[in-house]
């Protein structure tokens, strides 16, 4: 263990939708952190179906992919209610690694398959088409939005309380790679006046 594991505990809360390649890639970089930092990371739900329902402006492919993103959501959120937040984790892991590891575009299959991984009732799928688990999806969407502003997307990240969008990575950093871009994040964080970095994309998260 690096000499940067010793003292405090540090915070992070990550805000994801699991059809997101951006979270899916951030996330993998903080499952790195947890091995050479001492984090503790506690896993939340945003929605990119909430984020932009009122979008009137999305390609048309963009907003096919947002009908269909509120299936997963809603279902983890079905889960929770049923079995708690502990849930949400393994969850997440199984489908992420079925939609952007393995390729699988049929959602309702990702749903299926995730439920069963992670050794959840296979009825809790039906929760893809209702609504009924939407206000405790809108409240876990809008806590982290809140945190950072109506124009940023998935995924959400607080580092101990201050919250950002991103960090946005292509590639997953891993070892000590991984924990000197969470040590260099979190010093951006600690300093109050620090809003954003930004530059403009050159390619798609890659996951091996």
């Amino acid at each position: 263990m690096s000499e940067s594991n010793v003292g405090a505990t540090e915070k992070a809360d990550f805000w994801f939708d699991p059809t997101c390649p951006f979270a899916w890639a951030t996330s993998r970089w903080i499952a790195e952190v947890e091995q050479v930092r001492n984090i503790k990371v506690d896993w939340h739900v945003m929605s990119l179906g909430v984020l932009n329902e009122n979008n009137t402006e999305l390609p048309a492919e963009y907003q096919e992919h947002v009908k269909k993103a509120w299936g997963p959501v809603r279902v983890i959120m079905a889960a929770v209610a049923a079995h708690g937040q502990d849930v949400i984790k393994p969850l997440y892991d199984a489908m992420g690694t079925e939609i952007h590891n393995n390729g699988n575009k049929d959602l309702g299959d990702v749903i299926a398959k995730s439920l069963a991984e992670v050794g959840l009732p296979a009825e809790l799928a039906a929760a893809a088409t209702t609504d009924a688990h939407d206000v405790a999806l809108r409240a876990s969407h809008a806590e982290g939005i809140n945190k950072v502003g109506e124009d940023v997307g998935t995924p959400i990240v607080a580092f101990n309380g201050t919250a950002f969008f991103g960090p946005v990575v292509t590639r997953i950093p891993r070892g000590e790679e991984a924990g000197k871009l969470w040590d260099a994040t979190v010093t951006l964080a600690s300093f109050p006046y620090f809003f954003e970095i930004k530059r403009s994309r050159t390619e798609y998260p890659q996951f091996d």
